[in-house]
């Protein structure tokens, strides 16, 4: 299982997960989702509930991937299978993302 920490301006939102090929989950944190000034990290992953399920990447952590030449790029430097969105993501939304959200890779 992969997974990410999700950061929302530096502060620790929740976990994103991928557990198989079709099973995606994201869970705020306990803290993040009871403090009711903090902001959900997307629109399409409201804070009504403390963990989201998908059978694919959700699209908001999709949209902070690079397209194009700049996917190459990162996919040959990095080497990472260039239909492998899940690794791209923990190893590049780290920092200079664009917007408040960061990835970063958790060990297992």
């Amino acid at each position: 299982m992969q997974k990410g920490a999700v950061y929302n301006n530096d502060k620790l939102a929740g976990i994103l997960e991928k557990r198989s090929s079709d099973d995606y989950r994201f869970t705020y944190t306990a803290d993040y989702f009871n403090d009711s000034t903090l902001p959900a990290i997307s629109l399409t992953l409201p804070k009504d509930k403390l963990e989201h399920q998908s059978s694919f990447l959700f699209s908001f952590f999709a949209g902070l991937l690079a397209e194009g030449v700049n996917k190459d790029i990162q996919c040959k430097l990095l080497h990472i299978d260039e239909n492998d969105d899940f690794t791209r993501l923990l190893k590049t939304a780290g920092e200079d993302t664009i917007g408040a959200i960061t990835i970063k890779e958790l060990s297992e």
